[in-house]
């Protein structure tokens, strides 16, 4: 068994494992940083981003476009459409993954990447409320890009960037950053989810067996349970023990596994996320009684909705129940609508409120009562007559980069009667507020992360009681944001085995197949006669015939077929002594070992018929290979201890490669 390391953001992840032939991706979460070093693209033509210095090289002989490099307050900017890190494709070909589980939605954002031109022919699963939350965020995303697009794209500064200004000299491997992926490719690659509710057991080829069971983070979050005949695998990622909206976590169905592994621990370790809530609250409520307005960043679902909860009560506490609230995003009406419609999927004090009947969200109330307005965009129509101050205002992007909190940010940041609250923990808040420096709007940061921390996913561990632990490198040393607390790490426990691993790493895992299930046909079974050898075992001997399709083994009687029925009774004719029919099978049965001879193999299909073979090294190793037969539209892999065919519904091409593959090994 081996773990693929495509993401360096354990916040973000994306792994691959290989286990019984089948290549099984978790999650693909999209990391967003790489935003942080591009100018915001706002609405309209911003006069102050375009008066913003371009920086010049000293290198004479070097020339970049105009203005493809601007300077703001110290800091170097990328004047051109944001670019993305979309998970590693160097060390594993998107087209073999067979299956992509997806624990929530804010680890789906690099799909499209994933499954769009790529040859990707597998499934993807996940929950109903994280294909549709996903959506939205995708679509979101895409709509913000493409509703300011540039003129130019700058190129030319990834081939000099040992030359270039903080931070962008620092940057990591920019030439694998992409520009954002079209709507249409988000529609096609969310075509292909299939979706699941929790505890459902999923087959997998017949080789595994794959369940999601609640994480409590968020509306529809997974961990997921693999498990084949002996072994299970958990994959811990976005989990929560603490009592919000989602349905809780389930703890037990992950105890006692083989391997788990664990990532999607909280970015914000050295926080209280209820401190942080009652920080935010009495932020609005001070910025309000100032005359102020307050502009808080976020995602178009998730902490947003206890937010809408929290602050509202806050506010008619304070007596500021006429204060409105604005949520501004271009699928707000879709969220909010569909919020509450997912009974199932919520806690069980929420779901209580469905069968009163009650709204399980408070936010329908408030927009029943004008509380609180959604719009689309700031341009939408209406939303110029409804808009008042002060007022607390909801939109994205939390980069800052793109979407309406960019007016915003322009609007606002000149005024110190103004706050502008950071509560998604994605960014530092910072690098966010870079380009638009110098600001006088007040600035607070107050993440709000509701994942596990260190001391939740510590007790957690010890709970679940795993043979071994993988964990993300990051885990082991505490966060940047707070160096000196060493209590901020997975602790190291001398009864558990815990593997490491960062980006581009492929790591095996000891976990090696004991056993299979083998399905015993009836007639068999009828006649075995078992032998008991000692009180409590009994034993008994058979001779049958092993089928293996799919990954499901079948052993069969030893019969003969009608030809060699027809024949061997021909002989029986001639010479009355031999056996009866059947019995001189078992003297004609060969038993292969060894590995396979490639060179001869190949010869062999020269021979049938079959040459237009390509021949590739896979990425596990030297004595891993994969044969493409175009023409034939199959599939070979060859790796040390197994030779998989893929040949779709052909089952006598598929019989003529095995037979060709048993003429390569040796036998007795």
């Amino acid at each position: 068994m081996k773990l693929y390391a495509l993401s360096g953001d354990p916040a973000k992840p994306c792994y691959v494992v290989s286990f019984k032939d089948l290549l099984i991706m978790l999650d693909c979460g999209l990391s967003v940083n790489s935003v942080l070093n591009f100018l915001p693209l706002p609405l309209v033509q911003s006069a102050r981003f375009h008066s913003l210095p371009n920086w010049n090289c000293r290198d004479p002989d070097i020339q970049l476009d105009d203005g493809e490099i601007k300077e703001c307050c110290g800091c170097a900017f990328i004047n051109s459409a944001p670019e993305f890190v979309p998970p590693l494709d160097k060390i594993i070909n998107f087209s073999e993954i067979d299956v992509i589980l997806i624990s929530n939605y804010t680890n789906m954002m690099a799909l499209p990447f994933i499954t769009e031109g790529t040859g990707f022919s597998g499934t993807v699963y996940a929950t109903e409320p994280t294909l549709q939350i996903g959506r939205f965020f995708l679509e979101e995303l895409v709509e913000y890009i493409e509703a300011s697009p540039k003129e130019n794209t700058a190129r030319m500064w990834k081939d000099i960037q040992h030359l270039l200004p903080q931070p962008l000299n620092d940057v990591f491997k920019p030439k694998n950053w992409r520009h954002l992926f079209s709507l249409d490719a988000v529609n096609k690659s969310l075509a292909r989810v299939q979706m699941t509710g929790y505890d459902q057991k999923l087959d997998i080829f017949g080789a595994l067996q794959v369940t999601p069971v609640s994480s409590g983070f968020c509306l529809g979050s997974s961990n997921w349970i693999i498990v084949s005949g002996q072994e299970k695998i958990s994959y811990i990622s976005g989990s929560s023990t603490l009592t919000t909206h989602p349905r809780p976590i389930n703890q037990a169905a992950l105890k006692y596994s083989d391997v788990i592994i664990m990532a999607g621990l909280t970015q914000a370790p050295h926080v209280n996320p209820d401190g942080m809530l009652g920080e935010l609250c009495m932020n609005v409520v001070m910025t309000l009684r100032n005359g102020g307005s307050v502009l808080i960043p976020c995602y178009p679902s998730g902490v947003v909705y206890d937010l809408f909860e929290c602050l509202s009560s806050s506010l008619d506490n304070q007596g500021f129940s006429q204060i409105p609230m604005f949520f501004i995003s271009p699928v707000a009406d879709s969220s909010l609508a569909y919020s509450n419609i997912l009974a199932e999927w919520l806690s069980t004090s929420k779901q209580n409120k469905v069968y009163i009947p009650d709204e399980p969200f408070p936010h329908a109330n408030l927009v029943k009562n004008a509380k609180l307005k959604h719009f689309k965009h700031i341009y939408s129509e209406g939303f110029s007559t409804e808009f008042r101050q002060p007022c607390v205002v909801f939109c994205g992007h939390p980069s800052l980069r793109f979407g309406d909190a960019v007016h915003f940010v322009e609007l606002w940041g000149s005024n110190p009667q103004h706050t502008i609250i950071f509560t998604e923990p994605d960014f530092p808040y910072l690098q966010a507020l870079a380009p638009y420096q110098p600001l006088a709007i007040k600035t607070v940061y107050c993440p709000i992360e509701t994942s596990l921390n260190f001391q939740q996913a510590n007790k957690l561990i010890k709970e679940l009681k795993p043979g071994v632990l993988v964990i993300p490198e990051n885990y082991t040393q505490p966060p940047p944001i707070a160096p000196h607390k060493l209590d901020l790490v997975i602790d190291q426990l001398p009864d558990k085995m815990i593997i490491k691993f960062k980006r581009g790493e492929v790591i095996k895992l000891p976990l090696k197949r004991k056993r299979s299930r083998i399905y015993l046909d009836p007639q068999m079974a009828r006649s075995l006669v078992p032998h008991e050898i000692q009180p409590g075992v009994t034993i008994s001997t058979l001779t049958g015939v092993l089928h293996v399709k799919d990954n499901i083994h079948d052993l069969h009687p030893l019969e003969p077929t009608p030809e060699e029925l027809a024949e061997e009774q021909q002989k029986l004719s001639k010479k009355p002594h031999l056996q009866p029919p059947g019995q001189n099978r078992l003297r004609n049965i060969k038993y292969e070992w060894g590995t396979l001879d490639v060179n001869l193999f190949l010869k062999k299909l020269a021979q049938d018929g079959i040459t237009d073979i390509k021949v590739e090294q896979s990425g596990g190793g030297a004595d891993e290979l994969t044969l493409h037969l175009a023409s034939e539209d199959t599939v070979i892999k060859v790796s040390e201890k197994a030779t998989s065919i893929v040949c779709g519904g052909k089952q006598s091409l598929r019989l003529k490669l095995r037979d060709l593959l048993l003429q390569c090994v040796q036998n007795f």
